[in-house]
């Protein structure tokens, strides 16, 4: 009997499959994460660019400084009380029905000074709001 010898083959790898797989968990993990750059947001406030009113009613200025200070009409106010403030607010306001309250606030101003003015501005009944803004590139 003549028993014929086989040629050893060479082992194949398949390479195809193993591509498939890593594209599919390639495209899981790119849908799957999130990207959020919360710690990376640049926020330069205040800026607009508005017309500006040829009438203007009357108004009341309450400026915020950095530290959180309160001035009404360039005049400083004694306290940070949200219930001193509407008291000041509504002298200022002197009954006018009209008056508009204008918000002009640093813009290193804490969030929650800028929010006591709004709250003390709704408690003094003067429900017309408006924040100060400066021009794009114009530095006033």
């Amino acid at each position: 009997m003549k028993f014929s010898r086989r040629t050893p083959e060479e082992p194949e790898i398949n390479l195809i499959p193993f591509i498939d797989v890593l594209l599919v968990i390639l495209i899981f993990l790119m849908l799957s994460t999130t990207y959020s750059r919360y710690s990376e947001l640049q926020i330069t406030l205040p800026t607009a660019d508005a017309e500006r009113l040829k009438e203007r009613p009357a108004e009341v200025l309450v400026s915020v400084t950095a530290e959180g200070r309160y001035l009404i009409d360039h005049r400083p106010i004694e306290g940070r009380s949200v219930e001193l403030l509407a008291a000041e607010l509504r002298a200022a306001a002197s009954g006018g029905d009209g008056t508009v309250v204008i918000v002009s606030a640093d813009a290193m101003a804490a969030h929650q000074s800028v929010v006591n003015v709004l709250d003390a501005a709704r408690r003094a009944g003067l429900p017309r709001l408006t924040f100060a803004t400066q021009v794009p590139g114009n530095g006033r």
